[in-house]
């Protein structure tokens, strides 16, 4: 049996699908692998925050249309790079065993945040990272930061910024844990959903691929992640929400979630959180979410619609 597996062409894309096609190797059915890398929409516009031009749905367009075509049979995602809902065509198989999910900070001439001087340039992507840094640190001046990590890092020597924040899972996975000076805490800086999380995508007709690839997917992650997805998907899902979500299991066995909605310019961040079980995600996610709403996300939406 031969599979080929569709990837984005950055370095940590590429190591992601390498990190799956050793993993199906290994499987009992011994099947050959081959990665068909690929350049997508989200790659090639660097000078403007996905925000503004289409979402998260641009690092995955190119990649479903070489599983529909059948150049590929399966396509690995960062998950929280994977729009809440897919067209019918496609589908989550669900998520490997994640990686760290926290936000690093990263910086050549500062420890950690609180060290960061008035005005002080901070490269993020990310709304959810703008939103929770500036209600901690008003001081801060936040400028956007696209590319590929070996791009992000560049910029930061160059001078360009005081510190970056980027999500600990990818560094660590290029072998640059290093570069970390310090991980943020969840109490202040919760990751987005799906963040340090892996997913497999196939077409919904690949049964056969449904049987064949679930040993490498994590019944714990998958719970987390879907929960988390519910909460994103029930709030818009969108590139222009600032929005965070984690779930995790508890020791008793059941899942806990917390999640939270932010002003992007810092000015109000609203949590909700809750217990649920592992087999019914999408109900905890469904919960919290309509908490998140009934305090006041619905007012942050428009705020966030209204600037986009």
């Amino acid at each position: 049996m031969k599979l080929t597996i569709a990837s984005r062409e950055s370095r940590l894309a590429l190591w992601q699908a390498e990190h799956v096609k050793t993993l199906i190797e290994e499987l009992d059915s011994r099947p050959s692998v081959e990665i068909l890398g690929m350049t997508t929409r989200g790659d090639q516009i660097l000078d403007r925050a996905l925000s503004k031009v289409g979402g998260k749905g641009l690092f995955i367009k190119e990649l479903e249309v070489a599983l529909l075509n059948g150049h590929a049979d399966l396509a690995v995602h960062s998950a929280k790079d994977v729009p809440m809902d897919l067209e019918s065509d496609f589908e989550l198989l669900g998520f490997m065993k994640r990686e760290d999910p926290r936000d690093a900070f990263i910086s050549s001439g500062y420890a950690n945040l609180a060290e960061l001087p008035e005005g002080a340039v901070v490269g993020t992507s990310s709304l959810r990272r703008q939103a929770q840094l500036l209600a901690a640190f008003p001081h801060l001046k936040i400028e956007p930061l696209r590319g590929n990590l070996d791009t992000r890092f560049a910029k930061l020597d160059r001078g360009e910024y005081a510190a970056i924040i980027l999500a600990a899972a990818g560094v660590k996975r290029l072998g640059l844990a290093h570069r970390i000076r310090g991980l943020l805490p969840q109490s202040q800086f919760l990751p987005a959903a799906g963040q340090g999380a892996l997913a497999l995508e196939i077409r919904s007709n690949r049964s056969d691929l449904q049987t064949l690839l679930e040993p490498l997917l994590c019944p714990q992650t998958t719970a987390a992640v879907r929960a988390e997805r519910q909460v994103s998907r029930l709030l818009g899902g969108s590139c222009q929400v600032p929005l965070a979500a984690y779930a995790e299991i508890t020791p008793e066995g059941s899942l806990h979630l917390r999640a939270r909605v932010a002003d992007p310019q810092g000015g109000e961040v609203l949590s909700a959180q809750g217990h649920g079980s592992c087999e019914n995600p999408e109900s905890l996610g469904q919960q919290v979410g309509e908490e998140l709403l009934a305090k006041g996300g619905k007012r942050i939406l428009a705020l966030c619609h209204s600037a986009s």
